[in-house]
């Protein structure tokens, strides 16, 4: 069992004692390390099990850190979700050091074995009995924000359905089945919220998107079928990557993208390789020099953001980049595979801020996902409560919960998280009552939403080769240069012979108008130049399927970019709740360390969850305090209440007439017959347990006479009823009338008390 000696407890750190644990070397990311840690974690699980020496321990803790680090930990300081959640009294100094070893202790234990859930005696076992208090709040804090005990794997599933019945945190409704929806959902149940889920297409994944495609093939009328992923595709770095882990816990493979991407000219003719590594260098040290004039700018006050485009020409012009014909053509390509990854034209690209999410990017290879990643999507929609085929028009919240429309329904929960695309919230497709604060409005227009489309392929056969994942083909027309740019294989992912065209940039734009056969006869006619100079002959696809993504309402576009005026600041004010902790936001646009990802999607998910947790909490700890200070209130009226009662109870102590169980007390302002006395009436003093029971009536005194004169308090109570009409009431009905009298009773009863206390005094 591993103790940890190299932490100290805190009261040795109040004199001053550091950590015998040597700091990392390096704070930089290094991605070969990390893909031996992650192979460590696959193949080596069983290695904790091991003997380890003191050297073995401090390069673990040192691995472990490196594990941190790839899933956005930073390596010797906190993270604000952490600060807000007060993991430690006192930022700095030994005691955070110590959290930071036994967080990362942690996280690196359950992610050695995902397919687990890690209780949280499992991360007591290893830590020594001083730091359980780290332990605890570690356990805690990566539990609810989704680092450790998330995904697929059964165990997880298990709990996640359990705690999810009976909804003791509160309802939510989430708007959206896409990634951010269905991981937000999983996470929310698991945390004990009952949850529902509204979406507007008759499938779940939103973006995320895998066509069935089929058609025969060459060999004798052979059936083929093929996974096309029509929308996110490529997990984008695997290193700390959620998806990495729902593939281990679900067995699924991962197909690593390879480097080699061969480009063709507008003739088909191979770019050499020589030119084409030159003009990547030249394109690289434009983009150097657009940071160097960046950082010039940022520190001017009143700067002005420009476009991306404009400074990488200028610069170009400036040095004379490119001026060959074909060196153009391939800096228009680098130039095309930038707005590919941005989703937008270079001209509309935050120059100041446009790479702002590059420190936080996940290392590791790009994978494909055999099969398409709508098998993620499969599984993680499994058993949830999702409704299909409702399209929400309004949010109405306020401080009693909220109220979601849709499809002529309407929907009440205590609180509604919002995962729809920027591109709907742009259109203002969901109304907000009430409109949405004007500082999201801001964001969400000053955020960029782009466009990627694709040419999905099915062919008989494969005949470009399986030796490669992708190739690329250059245009003379640098308007055009987006038009079919880029070639992804997936015959080895998909099942069949099958490629994929990417449209970038501005010819993303003009393809959502191009018909489906003007398309195909222009990316066919790329493939046959391509490929006749090699003496392979092309053939017409069995099946072909074009995305429109600008033009889906559920969408408007595909991903979100830092447009000019944008920040990074932009994504965190639109992932803000509204309302009092009422309405959330979650969805690739509102990730700032990962947009335009299914990843960023996912963790925002996960994110929002944590926040929904916080805020319910935070409800329920105003409402208990409401309700003690209620209590207090409430015992300090009980005080008064009794105190009044027991001034009441002494004016019958010493009654001006009693007779049976009937008490009498006159009017001390007047001896007129006719003027009203007080009755009270006594019953069950011996059977009741809380005492006689008092009634009371307001009488004329000549009738208390009369009374007096009748035996029995049968006969009396006969007489008050048939003779006199009397009801008898509670102390509290008497009215106006009555609670005048009996302030004239205490009155007088206080001023002959004082009376004789003065006479006394005086004799």
């Amino acid at each position: 069992m591993k103790l940890f000696p190299e932490m100290i407890p805190s009261a040795a750190a109040v004199n001053g004692l550091r950590i015998l644990r040597p700091h990392s070397k390096s704070s930089v990311y290094n991605e070969k390390l990390m893909d031996e840690i992650i192979d460590m974690q696959i193949n080596d699980t069983n290695s904790r099990n091991r003997k380890r020496m003191k050297g073995d321990l401090a390069r673990e803790v040192d691995v472990e850190a490196m594990i941190a680090i790839s899933v956005g930990f930073p390596v010797d300081s906190l993270t604000e979700e952490e600060i807000e959640y007060n993991v430690i009294p006192l930022l700095g100094g030994v005691e955070q050091t110590n959290y930071i070893v036994v967080r990362n202790h942690i996280l690196a234990r359950w992610r050695s074995n995902v397919s687990t859930w890690l209780t949280r005696d499992h991360a007591y076992e290893s830590i020594r009995s001083e730091h359980r208090g780290l332990v605890n709040v570690a356990y805690s804090f990566l539990l609810e924000h989704g680092y450790i005990n998330f995904g697929l794997a059964e165990p997880i599933k298990d709990v996640c359905l359990s705690n999810g019945d009976g909804g003791e945190k509160g309802n939510v409704i989430i708007v959206g089945a896409g990634l951010a929806g269905l991981a937000a959902a999983r996470h929310l149940m698991l945390l004990g919220f009952k949850v529902l889920l509204l979406e507007g297409r008759k499938r779940p994944g939103g973006r995320v998107r895998t066509r069935k495609m089929s058609g025969k093939g060459k060999n004798d009328g052979e059936d083929l079928v093929a996974a096309a992923d029509l929308g996110g595709s490529v997990l984008t770095g695997i290193n700390g990557n959620p998806f990495g882990v729902l593939a281990r816990q679900l067995g699924f493979p991962l197909h690593k993208v390879r480097d080699i991407c061969p480009l063709y000219l507008p003739d088909g003719k191979a770019v050499d390789s020589e030119v084409d590594s030159r003009v990547e260098v030249s394109f690289n040290r434009l983009l150097d020099k657009v940071c160097k004039l960046r950082e010039a700018m940022l520190e001017e006050v009143n700067c002005v953001d420009v476009s991306l485009g404009s400074a990488l020409e200028a610069f170009r012009r400036t040095y004379e980049v490119a001026e060959d014909s074909q060196e153009r053509m391939l800096l228009n390509w680098h130039l095309a595979n930038l707005e590919y990854a941005n989703a937008s034209l270079l001209s509309d690209l935050s120059m100041a801020f446009w790479d702002q999410d590059d420190p936080y990017e996940m290392g590791g290879d790009h994978c494909f996902i055999p099969g398409g990643n709508e098998r993620f999507i499969r599984a993680l929609a499994d058993n949830l409560p999702i409704i299909y085929d409702r399209t929400v028009q309004r949010i109405q919240y306020g401080s009693d919960g909220v109220m979601v429309f849709a499809g002529g329904q309407v929907f009440r929960g205590d609180m509604v998280l919002c995962t729809v695309p920027l591109g709907v919230l742009k259109r203002e497709s969901i109304e907000f009552v009430p409109e949405l604060p004007l500082a999201k409005r801001e964001a969400i227009q000053r955020i960029g939403f782009g466009l990627l489309n694709k040419v999905a392929m099915l062919f008989p056969y494969d005949f470009w080769g399986g030796g490669i994942d992708t190739f690329g083909h250059l245009t003379e027309d640098s308007s055009m240069r987006g038009e079919f740019f880029l070639f992804y294989s997936y015959s080895s992912v998909s099942g069949g012979p099958l490629l994929v065209a990417l449209v970038a940039g501005e010819s993303a734009v003009k393809f959502e108008s191009m018909s489906p056969v003007n398309a195909v006869g222009r990316v066919l006619d790329i493939l046959k130049g391509i490929f006749a100079r090699k003496g392979i002959q092309v053939p017409n696809p069995v099946q072909v399927v074009c995305t429109r993504w600008g033009k889906d309402k559920f969408t408007y576009g595909s991903y979100s970019y830092v447009a000019i005026g944008a920040s990074g600041d932009d994504y965190d004010v639109l992932a803000e709740s509204v309302g009092d902790g009422r309405v959330f936001f979650a969805g690739e646009a509102t990730n700032r360390r990962y947009p335009a990802t299914m990843h960023g999607a996912f963790l925002s998910g996960l994110r929002e969850a944590a926040n929904i947790l916080r805020a319910a909490n935070k409800r329920s700890l105003v409402a208990k305090e409401k309700i003690n200070s209620g209590r207090e209130a409430n015992n300090a009226k009980e005080i008064n209440v009794i105190e009044e009662i027991d001034d009441f109870d002494k004016l019958f102590q010493t009654p001006d007439m009693s007779f049976g169980s009937f008490l009498v007390l006159f009017d001390p302002r007047s001896t007129d017959l006719d003027t009203a006395a007080l009755l009270r009436v006594g019953f069950g003093g011996n059977h009741l347990a809380s005492g006689a029971l008092y009634l009371y009536s307001l009488i004329p005194r000549k009738q208390v006479m009369e009374l007096s004169q009748v035996e029995g308090d049968g006969n009396r109570m006969r007489m008050l009823s048939s003779n006199y009409g009397v009801k008898l009431v509670g102390r509290k009905s008497l009215g106006s009338v009555g609670e005048d009298l009996i302030d004239s009773m205490k009155a007088a009863r206080l001023n002959s008390v004082e009376g004789t206390t003065n006479a006394a005094l005086q004799a």
